[in-house]
């Protein structure tokens, strides 16, 4: 069978790879020069199996209401005449109810799980080296109330089969040294040794070059508008090069896995995805060489940012910020990024100007990814990943080859048109 694949972001490679290992033919089809440039260019570096709990839970809506009005909250709503941002955050409010918050933290969960083992396998049979490291993640709680929450999320954790322990202040202090010096008052720590990071791009990149030295060909600078159908049946992808020449290619059955466009896309083909763009900021330091930068991951819960040491660099990253289909950088949340990043590592001496990014993380109001069967024969979706696309990447891409090719995959959880 020969599937097209439409993105080569690190869902739609990692899609690639598996497919060309169940022995399909497969193109990938891309709007960008390269594989990787947009939501996975430099994302926060988290494989984080320990946070399945998506943002849609019972305490979000007074969160929310506290983060109203604030330019350096954590998450920021602009409303914009869309009705598109309107209905997401109708449903967004909906999946705040325990019930639903549980049924997405199991699903999350489960995918997380098996991701992680379908990654180590990759990583062992390809050898792709991307600044790995396995000392897995600390959430920090500088919040006495959100740190009283810490042991039932651990109980959570473990009746989901995730290691996590509860520590004091002075325990993570241990777990990772540089925290001595942080300047603000730690009230604990939930560790999650079996979490790790690693560099989304470069493990992106690497894995498109062995897809492509397997067979897979990638198409890059065509930008596809529609599929054309025939019976019910997709059939071709309708792209236009860089120059506006037209081009038909193709296939047998088409994956679609554009991110945050993904929807506009879908709604041409009868599906209506529920996914819109959640603005995301990171700043990248280069360190230099007596900076004490944590080695262990850093997740701050009271601020929404994470810390991952990629190498000789520190990916700082975090917010979320709805506000269509913007990628420009708010100066401002980026700021205040490394203002908090330095609070919790003053010892931090960068190397040169710091960078900005922002990106668009593709999200569903339940957090759970689409992953499965379009309306139309022979179409396929692998979208929706939020803040988890690098957590969940290698289980999706095994997941979707295997519905693809006909078969049932191995992890329980709530695959579309089943």
């Amino acid at each position: 069978m020969h599937v097209i694949v439409l993105g080569a972001g690190l869902i739609g490679v990692t899609s690639a790879w598996y497919l060309r290992q169940a022995g399909h033919a497969v193109t990938v089809i891309e709007r960008q020069p390269a594989a990787g440039l947009e939501t996975s260019f430099a994302n926060g570096g988290q494989i984080s199996v320990s946070h399945p709990e998506p943002w849609a839970n019972p305490g979000a809506p007074a969160q929310i209401l506290r983060w109203l009005g604030r330019e350096d909250a954590p998450l920021l709503f602009r409303p914009r005449l869309d009705w598109g941002q309107w209905s997401w955050g109708l449903r967004f409010l909906r999946e705040c109810l325990p019930s639903r918050t549980r049924r997405n933290t199991e699903a999350i969960a489960r995918l997380a799980l098996f991701s992680r083992d379908c990654l180590h396998a990759l990583q062992a049979e390809t050898g792709i080296a991307y600044d790995r490291l396995g000392k897995g993640i600390l959430h920090l709680f500088f919040n006495p109330n959100e740190f009283a929450q810490a042991g039932r999320r651990a109980a959570l954790l473990h009746e989901l089969g995730v290691r996590a322990d509860v520590l004091d202040a002075d325990a993570c202090r241990n777990v990772e040294p540089a925290l001595r010096h942080c300047r603000d008052a730690l009230e604990g720590g939930l560790y999650a040794p079996d979490d790790e990071t690693g560099d989304a791009l470069v493990f992106t990149q690497k894995l498109a070059e062995r897809c492509a030295a397997a067979g897979v060909r990638f198409r890059y600078g065509l930008r596809v508008g529609a599929l054309a159908t025939e019976g019910g049946k997709a059939v071709a992808a309708l792209a236009v090069g860089e120059d506006g020449s037209p081009e038909r290619i193709g296939g047998d059955a088409f994956l679609i896995a554009l991110g945050s466009y993904s929807a506009a896309l879908a709604r041409t083909l009868g599906d209506a995805l529920s996914i819109y763009p959640v603005k995301g900021y990171s700043v990248t330091l280069q360190l230099a060489e007596d900076a004490e930068a944590p080695a262990v991951s850093i997740t701050d819960e009271s601020r929404r940012i994470v810390c991952s040491r990629l190498g000789n660099r520190l990916r700082v990253a975090g917010t979320a910020e709805l506000t269509g289909f913007d990628t420009s950088i708010n100066a401002a949340r980026c700021e205040a990024i490394l203002r908090r990043a330095m609070q919790l590592f003053p010892q931090v001496r960068p190397s040169g100007t710091p960078e900005y990014w922002a990106g668009l993380r593709p999200a569903t109001p339940t957090n759970v990814p689409i992953i499965g069967r379009g309306r139309l024969d022979g179409l396929f979706y692998n979208t929706g990943h939020g803040t988890l696309g690098w957590t969940l990447a290698c289980g999706s891409g095994q997941a979707i080859a295997d519905l693809v090719g006909g078969r049932m995959p191995t992890v329980a959880f709530p695959f579309r048109h089943l």
